[in-house]
């Protein structure tokens, strides 16, 4: 049976491995992270891997509030419980407006805190055992169209002739590379390749692309390998589109 992962996200060390500490006790798994940016990256896009976020309100340069927003943006549906040292009504109504399932006011009795994490992930539905994974392989060269890539050496050549790419051009097309055929939304390359919050609002991904396409494709106006998928993304598919 999979442990409940629950992750921290607290800005006073102390509390954090406080928790922590009490809640590994209890049987869980816990990650602690102490900002919003690093809780968005490990929850990613699906949310797959964390069952519950307790979730401090006051974090620095992003707040709690903006960070369970983000999360409920993505679609996300984790149960996070709120602490916070501010009482008012009013903060606990934003809490819930922007998607939190309880708050906690800080301080709090440790019994009470473990009590509603108990309930809060009794009330929602169990994390299914994951299907076996698929591996991604790591590629060290490729080659398509008229283009050869190695990675390890970083050289590229299109026709035969070298063309120069920077680190994060070529970790961006690597990750095309190795994930030939489907579509790859905007926010999961923020995540995995600009390692961002995909929640992000910047137009880096459609610059690196358009940059990929005056390199990789004949003709960049009439992409044959890099497709625009409207409204989803981007698709590499290395032989070029069926015909």
């Amino acid at each position: 049976m999979i442990r409940q992962h629950i992750l921290i996200v607290e800005d006073e060390n102390h509390l954090g491995v406080g928790i922590k500490y009490n809640l590994e006790a209890e049987g869980f798994r816990v990650t602690l992270v102490e900002d919003g940016p690093t809780a968005l990256r490990l929850i990613g896009n699906t949310g797959a891997g964390v069952d519950l976020m307790i979730l401090d309100l006051m974090l620095p340069g992003m707040s709690g509030y903006a960070v369970c927003e983000a999360v409920r943006q993505r679609g996300i549906h984790l149960p996070v419980l709120m602490l916070s040292a501010r009482t008012l009504a009013e903060d606990r109504t934003r809490g819930f407006d922007v998607g939190a399932n309880q708050y906690l006011a800080k301080p709090f009795e440790l019994p009470e805190l473990i009590s509603r994490i108990k309930n809060l992930l009794q009330s929602t539905p169990p994390r299914p055992e994951p299907p076996p994974a698929v591996e991604t392989v790591a590629v060290q060269s490729t080659a398509f169209g008229n283009v050869e890539v190695n990675f390890a050496t970083h050289e590229v050549f299109v026709a035969g002739d070298p063309q120069r790419m920077t680190p994060k051009e070529l970790r961006l097309l690597k990750y095309f590379v190795e994930h030939p055929n489907r579509v790859i939304g905007r926010q999961e390359l923020l995540s995995e390749v600009w390692e961002m919050p995909g929640d992000l609002q910047t137009r880096a991904v459609d610059q690196f692309v358009a940059r990929l396409r005056k390199i990789i494709e004949t003709n960049p106006a009439e992409p044959r390998h890099l497709l625009t998928i409207r409204d989803a993304g981007y698709r590499f598919l290395p032989e070029g589109p069926a015909s």
